[in-house]
């Protein structure tokens, strides 16, 4: 009995002893907002398991599907997302409309129109009698959201051939998986060919590009990461760990060695058949992607003064003042 009651305090004390250490530390939840995949890597990044070394240790990655860039700004304003995929037009919308002045780029997703590579087109039906940008006058043209990079872009295009929406042109919305049928329903006149839609069989059949990107607005941060700074702050350690894995990840779809691999994976995330992707997939057919995930500021300040210079927002940005390269950078340096 006695020596049970000296085992007492010792087990109290070695509880007590218990409660002072600090808690195993807990993976940092990252939600991530995308629009349409595979031109955003965000929902196949894990896909392939082994690449990323930190993904479920330091940080658990959430991506969350949104119809356009525009609407992932009332998300993040609300801290419901953490990272928004923004681009050269919902970004200064978030910074001059929403109010968000801490928001920080912090990683590259891709860049319309870059030399060489692929530029996003602008379809009307081979039937329809237009063949050239002024044919759109009295016509509908659809976009997956007001503001969004592509809508700007349309916009533009019709802009520079005298063509004003609502004047001379109506506009409507409609996510991209059915731009193809409201084009081939004739519903409207004028649709987005998003990847990988562009390359789908049947609307190349019946639909013909009217113009692209490239030809309206050059090259375009179509789409990149932004978060705000009170979430960077806290959790710097973990987004380092996000981009070193990021791209890591960009590196391996990349890789000719994996390219049947890659297109597999990503064949069978959307449920469509291989041959879709293969021609084109992860190769110059494709939107660029910097390896190591570091945006271009740029471009990205050039895309935000021509959205200035149309109107379409009241004053451009300083982007070096909104961004946060640090951690990119320094996740580059631990690939190399």
């Amino acid at each position: 009995m006695r020596a049970i009651r000296l085992s007492i305090p010792f087990i109290l004390a070695l509880f007590i002893a218990a409660l002072s250490l600090p808690a195993a530390a807990q993976p940092v939840k990252i939600r991530i907002g995308w629009i349409t995949a595979p031109a955003s890597m965000v929902p196949l990044l894990f896909l392939k398991p082994g690449i990323a070394k930190h993904h479920g240790k330091s940080y658990t990655f959430d991506p969350m599907h949104f119809g356009s860039s525009t609407l992932q700004i009332t998300a993040i304003s609300q801290g419901e997302i953490d990272i928004a995929g923004f681009g050269y037009t919902s970004f200064p919308l978030a910074i001059q409309n929403g109010g968000l002045n801490d928001l920080r780029i912090i990683a590259d997703e891709i860049q319309d129109g870059a030399p060489g590579y692929y530029s996003t087109p602008y379809f009307v039906r081979k039937d329809s009698g237009i063949d050239k940008i002024e044919d759109m006058k009295g016509k509908i043209a659809a976009t997956n959201g007001l503001g969004s990079g592509v809508d700007i872009a349309m916009r533009t295009a019709l802009k520079r051939r005298g063509l004003e929406v609502t004047r001379d042109y109506t506009m409507i919305e409609a996510p991209f998986p059915a731009h193809k049928a409201i084009l081939k329903e004739k519903k409207a006149d004028l649709v987005v060919g998003v990847l990988p839609f562009s390359y789908d069989a049947e609307l190349n059949d019946f639909a013909k590009p009217l113009f692209d990107t490239r030809s309206g607005l050059d090259t375009t941060a179509l789409s990149f990461w932004a978060a705000r700074k009170g979430f960077i702050d806290k959790n710097r350690a973990a987004l380092v760990d996000l981009l070193e894995d990021y791209g890591a990840m960009l590196r391996w779809y990349y890789d000719p060695a994996n390219h049947k691999e890659a297109v597999a994976l990503t064949a069978g995330f959307l449920k469509r058949p291989p041959a879709a992707f293969e021609p084109w997939l992860f190769t110059r057919q494709d939107f660029f992607r910097d390896p190591d995930g570091k945006p271009d500021l740029k471009v990205v300040q050039e895309s935000i003064n021509k959205v200035k210079e149309l109107g379409f927002i009241k004053e451009t940005l300083d982007v070096s003042k909104f961004a946060d390269l640090s951690m990119a950078e320094e996740a580059a340096k631990r690939r190399k």
